[in-house]
């Protein structure tokens, strides 16, 4: 049988490898969101609208002849 101690050296570098790998990932994620948010920002600054937003209301006709 082999002792725990000659594997430690593995498991330590292991562990510390999945640690690396899904903070990294965690990482991207977060920066990624943040910038996807100021592209949309910027758009909806540009007067783009999300297919998924609801139309801008229209104004009623009554209102609509005040103004003409």
């Amino acid at each position: 049988m082999m002792p725990v101690a000659a594997h430690t050296g593995f498991i330590i570098a292991a562990y510390a490898a999945a640690v690396i790998v899904v903070g990294g990932l965690c990482a991207w994620v977060m920066l990624d969101y943040r910038a996807q948010r100021r592209n949309l920002a910027d758009l909806e600054r540009r007067g783009v609208i999300r297919r998924s937003a609801p139309p801008p209301p229209e104004p009623a006709p009554h209102q609509a002849k005040e103004k003409a």
